[in-house]
């Protein structure tokens, strides 16, 4: 197989975490270092990125999955054109939701000013997450949970800017 066609190809890594906060250390340092190293993006965004998974496994473990079970992270990225990560909670924790319903709290918040975040917990997808990646979409998984999945395109940083000032939403709906 030549280079050429080697770029081309998509790498997906799947990552199985245990409902414990310590484990997110590690996946915090494996997306930053994959992501400055593998795919095309600048180290501000590696680090934008540390952060978005952060707040989406958090968010699983907290919220979409009992103590002694695990969250599923997926990465997939195609060099210099995106990077995608898929965070899919089992379902059993204590704020079950689904897809449409997370979909919909997630529209609400984003509507919510900075300033009426004081004090106010959940801004962490539509502040983070909804605003450091191009796509969002949450999706009903078979364990009976949800999968969040967010999609960030490579772009230049003048690119990035314009693409900023004309995103109206960047929810996908499916």
């Amino acid at each position: 197989m030549d280079t050429e066609s080697l770029q081309d190809k998509a790498m997906e890594i799947a990552i199985e975490l245990p409902t414990q906060a310590y484990f997110l250390s590690g996946i915090r340092d494996f997306i930053l270092n994959l992501t400055k190293n593998v795919t095309g993006f600048s180290q501000q965004w590696a680090f934008r990125f540390q952060a978005v998974v952060d707040e989406m496994c958090n968010n699983a473990i907290e919220h979409g999955s009992a103590a002694g079970q695990n969250i599923k992270v997926q990465i997939v990225s195609q060099r210099g054109k995106h990077l995608e990560v898929i965070v899919s909670d089992t379902g059993t924790g204590p704020e079950k939701m689904n897809a449409k319903q997370m979909t919909e709290l997630y529209k609400e918040r984003r509507q919510v000013t900075q300033g009426e975040y004081l004090g106010f917990r959940g801004r962490g997808l539509p502040k983070i997450v909804g605003e450091w990646t191009d796509e969002v979409m949450f999706e009903d998984n078979e364990s009976g949970g949800i999968t969040v999945r967010v999609k960030k395109y490579l772009r230049s940083e003048e690119d990035e800017v314009l693409s900023k000032q004309s995103k109206a939403s960047n929810l996908v709906l499916s």
